[in-house]
């Protein structure tokens, strides 16, 4: 779970890598077709012959050692240590060219390997056609019985799983998307309804079970390995794989396989035709330093999807192609996505994106949005925009009044009202409705990350609910915020806990994201005079030491307009020195600059956007996003802000 692996601190000189106290136990390299690219089928993904020879020659040279599933999981047992830089080689697919190509290869440098099957592929006739991903292949593009057979005796190679049929996409929401058929929920259109939990568990537990009968009938072994299909998997497909025999999972996750890995989320490195011998070398030291991040500036739109909305569904497809051609001009390569709406501008949810349990679905448009920018742009990484606690539920709902309180205002000019209303963090009732709300977008659609919304927040004069004063008094303090306030000592005390516990109930909520969406990151926002004022920590339970500790990104909503700084030049140079102070705070942070000055309704011009921009890049900044993105009235401009935008930082 990414909120909680911030550890690690050594800048390395080629890139913004860490080193983790932990080493890497094992590398484990994925492979797909070794074949000659004019002949292959999937071209970018294989590696020719001579190729595929000197990545083992290299590895061999420079003190590898080739091991096989036997001798990790003896090690994982204490019964015998891997050797030092272990790797183990593994085929995805099974392509008949393995065989020709790779096998010999494998034999002659004593190397042991997986290779994954797909049972609906192999079980076609002989002179038959399958449907490979959505073209039609000749039968004997795939392995043979008896090529099979001559590998599994050889000793060197082990059967996995890759499904039976779930190496495919499924119609997945109404606008008629496919999606990788393992983790998406199918939509039925004839019945306009998505599958419900119990029928997806079903489904892909017969499939499971079936391929793994198929292969013990065909190869005479039962697999103990699963390959997940295009590295999608979820707490279900794990849970259904190990009770089938499979506690084995490899995935195509970044980072490094260490002790702690658990086995069925086995971490690989996906080998291309793009993969040099230098490629192959830096991606290995990558994650035996313990691979963090990517190394480069981060560029992100912050994206309204209430922008993209219409009532009429032509209308809205056009809104989203205007949003796809937009980011494209932009050159970004993150994008912050609202899964929620608030039609009445109270500023807390009372409508989403998506399907669930608890609230109105204003349109089913937050997955058709994610997957088109995730398969129709460069974006790399989307993130799912939510409030944690913002949340208006309808009135019929039993946790809809369990809402945190907050004492009448004061006679004082410091007083921060927070200005939305929100469910109370104390409420277990409540705390059980968000977890449903996450879980039902986590399921929904695939995802990078989660942004909290600004919303993770208290005040100093709340929250006063029967179910914060309960807490109150288990922490050893007054169960009332009247009497709480009475001692500075007992406010600072208050301040702390009541931050923790909004982290904690953040980093709960996220772990139940990752089950789903294994690898998610976490952002969240925070107001600039957490950063600037440290009385501030008090008014709005938030710290940026703590941020930057518990959250994967800290998104600081650098907004001079909104803050009526004097001089914003100042502003953000205060903002960048402050988070320079903190351990690693440029490469956590976020700078979320405003394209509208609020106050008046005007935008921030063009080039006053992009002279921001071009300052934070030379002050060292290295994750730059603005909000909100105008597509109608293109503001910003691309051709204005991309230059800028897409630059990397000056220093590390």
């Amino acid at each position: 779970m990414t909120v909680r692996s911030f550890l690690c601190g050594l800048l390395l000189l080629w890139s913004t890598l860490t080193t983790c106290a932990e080493s890497t136990e094992l590398t484990i390299l994925s492979y797909h077709e070794i074949a000659n690219h004019e002949s292959a089928l999937v071209p970018f993904y294989t590696v020719t012959p001579t190729n595929f020879v000197r990545q083992m020659d290299w590895l061999k040279n420079h003190g590898y050692h080739f091991v096989s599933v036997d001798d990790f999981l003896a090690d994982r047992a204490g019964k015998k240590r891997l050797p030092e830089k272990a790797v183990l080689i593994t085929f995805d697919d099974g392509y008949h060219s393995v065989y020709k190509y790779a096998f010999p290869i494998l034999k002659l440098f004593h190397a042991p390997a997986v290779v994954a099957l797909v049972g609906s592929w192999l079980n076609a006739p002989e002179n038959s056609q399958i449907n490979f991903d959505g073209k039609k292949i000749p039968r004997s593009e795939l392995l043979s019985y008896d090529e099979l057979h001559e590998m599994v005796k050889s000793g060197l190679i082990e059967i996995a799983s890759h499904s039976y049929d779930l190496h495919r996409g499924l119609l997945s929401n109404p606008q008629g998307n496919k999606q990788p058929a393992a983790t998406a929920r199918l939509w039925f259109p004839k019945e306009h309804r998505y599958e419900d939990q119990l029928s997806y568990e079903r489904r892909v537990t017969a499939d499971l079970q079936k391929n793994n009968e198929f292969l013990k009938r065909y190869t005479g072994r039962e697999p103990r390995i699963i390959v997940w299909p295009y590295g999608r998997y979820n707490i279900e497909l794990r849970h259904i794989a190990e009770h089938l025999g499979m506690p084995i999972g490899l995935s195509l996750d970044d980072g490094p396989n260490t002790l702690t890995t658990p086995l069925w989320g086995m971490r690989r490195i996906l080998v291309d035709k793009t993969t040099t011998i230098w490629d192959l070398r830096t991606e290995i030291d990558k994650r035996n330093q313990g691979y963090v991040d990517e190394g480069h500036a981060t560029h992100i739109m912050h994206i309204d999807l209430d922008y993209i909305y219409d009532p009429d569904e032509q209308q809205q497809e056009k809104n989203l192609g205007r949003l796809l051609d937009r980011i494209i001009a932009m050159g970004v390569d993150t994008v912050y996505l609202q899964a929620f709406a608030d039609p009445d501008g109270n500023g807390a949810a009372d409508s989403v994106y998506f399907p669930n349990r608890h609230l109105p679905m204003r349109a089913d448009l937050f997955n058709r949005t994610a997957w088109q920018i995730s398969t129709r742009t460069p974006v790399k990484r989307i993130y799912a925009w939510m409030p944690l606690l913002a949340w208006q539920l309808p009135p019929q709902d039993p946790a809809a009044h369990d809402v945190m309180v907050t004492l009448p205002p004061p006679n004082k000019p410091n007083y921060v009202a927070m200005g939305y209303p929100r469910l109370s963090p104390f409420s277990a009732r409540a705390q059980q409705t968000i977890r449903d709300i996450f879980t039902d977008l986590a399921r929904n659609t695939p995802i990078d990350g989660i942004l909290f919304h600004d919303d993770v927040t208290m005040s100093d004069f709340e929250d006063d609910s029967k179910f914060a004063r309960k807490t109150y008094a288990s922490w050893g303090l007054p169960d009332s915020v009247s009497e709480i306030r009475k001692s500075d000592d007992l406010m600072a005390r208050w301040t702390l806990l009541k931050i923790n516990y909004l982290d904690n109930l953040a980093d709960s909520i996220a772990d139940l994201v990752n089950d789903e969406q294994p690898g998610l990151r976490v952002a969240r926002n925070m107001y600039a005079q957490v950063v600037l004022n440290p009385q501030s920590e008090t008014w709005y339970s938030q710290s940026l030491p703590n941020s930057l500790h518990n959250y994967d990104y800290t998104a600081i909503e650098a907004f001079p307009y909104m803050e009526q700084a004097t001089d914003p030049v100042a502003f953000y140079h205060d903002l960048v020195e402050r988070v320079k102070a903190q351990p690693d705070g440029l490469r956590k942070t976020v700078f979320e600059l405003q394209t509208v000055d609020w106050r008046t309704g005007k935008p921030v011009p063009d080039q006053e956007l992009a002279a921001t921009i071009v300052r934070l890049r030379a002050w060292g900044v290295q994750n730059i996003a603005y909000y909100p993105d105008d597509l109608y009235n293109n503001h910003p401009d691309p051709a204005v802000i991309r230059p800028a935008f897409v630059q990397k930082t000056d220093a590390p």
